[in-house]
Formats: C-alpha cells, sequence, structure tokens
C-alpha cells in the first residue's frame, strides 16, 4: 500500500505534470511574471466556471477576505457577525480593519454559521455577515440573504474551502462564492483547486464593487502613479496563475473524486454507536469535501488520534481552540453558554486524509484502524 498523506500533492501532480510544466515554461518565456496573460486567462476561465461577472484575483485567500472588506467602505467599529468555529483569517481581518467581530455559534449538523445565532447576534452597528462554507460543504445561504436583506446588510462568502461546490435555490443552480455580495477565495496548495503557493481571488457581480477592488489590489491605482483609493499590494503573480489554468479543467473531476471517497468512508463507518459521519446528498454538489471530518462521541477522540498517527495515517484536529477562546480574539461580551455546539465539537471533531488520489485500500486500511480502536 502507498503511503498515507493528508493531501497527495506530488500524485496530482504526476498526472498532470507536462501541461503544468508547459504553463510555467510560458511564463518563463515571457517574463511577464506579474498580471501577465496568464492571470488574464485564468480570470477569464473561473468567471465562466463559476458563473460570476467578476473574478478579481490577488495574492492569498486572507487577503481576499480583507480587500472584499475594504471594498464594501466598511469603518471601524461596525460589526461584522460570522462563525466561532473556523479558520482564524476569517476574523483576523475583520480585526484588522478595526472592525468590531461578532462571534457566534454554529450548527451541530452542518458545522455551519447558525441562522438564529446570527438573528440574536444583529444589532444597529451590524454591516455584514461573513458566512464560512466550513470544509466545503455550503452554508445555507437562501436564510441568510433573506435576513441581510430584511436588515440591509452585505453578505460575505467565505469561499477558501468550497471553490466549486453548488448551491441550489428555488431550482436555480449558483457556485458557492457568487450567491453574496461578495465572495473570497483561497488558493492554497492543498484545497481543492490549489496552486504552488499562496494565491486567491474575489469574485462579485456587483460592476461598481468589481472597479474599486480592482483598484484596492493594486495600490488603489487604474492609472499608474494615480492612487484613487486606499489600497494594498495584493497580485496573483503568473506563475500561480499558470499552475491554476493547468488545474482548472479538472476541479469538478477532483471534487467528484472527494465525494466518492467520503462516501467510502460513510459506508464504512456507518452506524457505529461512536461515530458521526458528516452528511451529504452524493447527487448534489453542495459538499465538495476540503476536509473529511468525523465526530467521535463518548470515546477517547485524542487517544483515537494518537492510534491513528501510530499506525502511519495522518490526522488533524480542525479546529481545536474556538476563536472566542484565543486570546488575540477574547472579549468580555463572549459568555461560555453562547457557544455550546462549537465548544462540543472542538472536542469531538478529527479530520482524517481525503484528496483526489486516495486508493481503496488506503481508505479500507483508514476505516479498519479507526473501528480496531473504536471496538477494543
Amino acid at each position: 500500500m502507498k503511503k498515507i498523506q493528508m493531501v497527495d500533492l506530488k500524485s496530482q501532480y504526476d498526472k498532470i505534470a507536462a501541461t503544468v510544466n508547459t504553463s510555467i515554461q510560458e511564463v518563463l518565456d515571457n517574463t511577464a511574471y506579474i498580471n501577465g496573460p496568464q492571470v488574464h486567462q485564468f480570470q477569464k476561465s473561473l468567471e465562466d466556471y463559476l458563473g460570476v461577472k467578476h473574478v478579481i484575483p490577488c495574492a492569498n485567500g486572507t487577503d481576499a477576505l480583507q480587500i472584499a472588506m475594504m471594498g464594501l467602505g466598511l469603518q471601524p467599529g461596525d460589526e461584522v457577525i460570522t462563525a466561532d468555529f473556523t479558520f482564524a483569517a476569517t476574523v483576523e481581518v475583520i480585526a484588522l480593519l478595526q472592525l468590531t467581530p461578532v462571534l457566534v455559534d454554529v450548527d451541530v449538523d452542518s458545522m455551519n454559521i447558525s441562522l438564529e445565532r446570527i438573528k440574536a447576534a444583529i444589532t444597529p452597528k451590524t454591516k455584514a455577515i461573513v458566512p464560512v462554507h466550513l470544509f466545503g460543504r455550503a452554508a445555507n445561504m437562501d436564510d441568510i440573504m433573506v435576513l441581510a436583506k430584511e436588515h440591509d446588510l452585505y453578505v460575505i462568502e467565505d469561499n477558501a474551502q468550497a471553490i466549486g461546490a453548488d448551491y441550489i435555490s428555488k431550482g436555480i443552480k449558483s457556485k458557492v462564492g457568487t450567491i453574496g455580495h461578495i465572495g473570497a477565495t483561497s488558493f492554497f496548495p492543498s484545497k481543492n483547486l490549489g496552486c504552488y503557493g499562496d494565491g486567491g481571488a474575489i469574485f462579485t457581480n456587483d460592476d461598481a464593487l468589481a472597479h474599486t477592488i480592482r483598484g484596492i489590489v493594486n495600490h488603489g491605482m487604474y492609472e499608474r502613479y494615480h492612487h484613487d483609493v486606499v489600497g494594498v499590494n495584493s497580485r496573483l503573480d503568473s506563475i500561480q496563475a499558470a499552475v491554476l489554468n493547468a488545474k482548472l479543467p479538472f476541479l469538478n473531476d477532483y471534487n467528484e473524486a472527494r465525494r466518492t471517497a467520503a462516501a467510502k468512508y460513510n459506508t464504512a463507518l456507518a452506524g457505529h454507536v461512536n461515530i458521526i459521519t458528516p452528511s451529504f446528498d452524493h447527487t448534489e454538489n453542495n459538499h465538495v469535501f476540503h476536509q473529511y471530518v468525523l465526530r467521535i462521541i463518548n470515546a477517547d477522540r485524542n487517544a483515537l488520534m494518537q492510534h491513528l498517527l501510530d499506525k502511519g495515517i495522518p490526522c488533524a484536529i480542525y479546529y481545536p481552540i474556538p476563536l472566542h477562546s484565543q486570546k488575540a480574539y477574547a472579549d468580555v461580551r463572549y459568555n461560555e453558554e453562547d457557544f455550546p455546539v462549537t465548544n462540543e465539537l472542538v472536542k469531538e471533531v478529527i479530520a482524517l486524509p481525503i484528496h483526489t488520489e486516495l486508493e481503496d485500500e488506503q481508505i479500507q486500511f483508514i476505516t479498519d484502524s479507526i473501528l480496531e480502536f473504536l471496538n477494543k
């Protein structure tokens, strides 16, 4: 059996090496390392794939979130509601812009932001909601958009983990990240669509907002040395765009491979008293499994993790400490009883290897090892 990896980027590369190498060589030959033709090609291809009017590439997913908030004109002190159970980048950019992060609990089944908790957190100072499509599963965008419209709030989708996932609303299928006023994603190498360094992008159907953001990512310039807005230096370089151009045509296949692996995990682990597997409908594409995350209940999750590691099976805990308990984001406004689901999830979750090259023999070994531990 091949060595199990959390993400097998080498095997994925091997299958498309000729295309990737040719794409990178084109950049080296034309020496347009910043904002070269590969960047423009990727932008257009991703717009077509997502069915969105504007894709603005940038340097990384964290920048994408920050620039989205800058583009909306949010001001210091404005409140932004987001999930407590997610990676720190989501709240980090809120704090960096001197906005006021408002962390709320998540739903136990989806692990995505709770609509009821959003409702309870809205105040006259609230200006935006940031739903995170956590682990690749689409958040409840229909109800979030209705709520945002009722309160005149912006919706910024954190789509760093769910590129390519679908959301069906009233029979109409849209790609997540394109439903809110603005979306942001990451092309970190381990993402479902990852480059070979850092990269990110912002999505919107709003022409005026797109124009503003195109200036922000390039030092606030629309014309060289004319700085019309306060900007940053956040550009997707041409080599990373070349890699993404090579990989984008395979994104649907990559996502389907992840869903197939997830279904096999679910089947092997179904019905065990100590395991809650992630629910999803394989006939739809609303979960693209950036991570495959189990909940281990009434058993020692940490001991299971060590058991798997001892067998050479990589695994991880996303996320071990809630954001409201992090030193950087602690706030007297937060009470532990406000986060019952998050506080439970951090004790239960464990992520298993999930990637496009995962083999049946590996899945069998992983699931057998989990059952061996829980049944002893």
